[in-house]
C-alpha cells in the first residue's frame, strides 16, 4: 500500500513513520485518538496536519496491523 501523506525517513524521527513533511509520528496520532481525541483536535493541536493527515494515518494502522 502506497500512502501520500506518511514517509519513512532515516534522517526524519530515526526512520519511524511520520506524517509527510513533518516530525509528528504515525504512532504519536493514534495515541491521541487512543485517549480520545478526535481528528478536530488533533488539528487544534498540531496545526501542521489537516483532517486527510487522521485519516491516512488510520488507513496506515489498519493495513500494517498484525492479524
Amino acid at each position: 500500500m502506497a500512502f501520500e501523506r506518511i514517509s519513512r525517513d532515516p534522517d526524519v524521527m530515526g526512520g519511524v513513520p511520520c506524517i509527510t513533511g513533518t516530525r509528528i509520528p504515525v504512532a504519536t496520532v493514534l495515541a491521541y485518538l487512543a485517549e480520545g481525541q478526535t481528528p478536530a483536535d488533533l488539528v487544534r493541536d498540531f496545526p501542521q496536519l489537516i483532517p486527510a493527515d487522521v485519516v491516512e494515518v488510520l488507513g496506515f494502522a489498519a493495513g500494517t496491523a498484525g492479524p
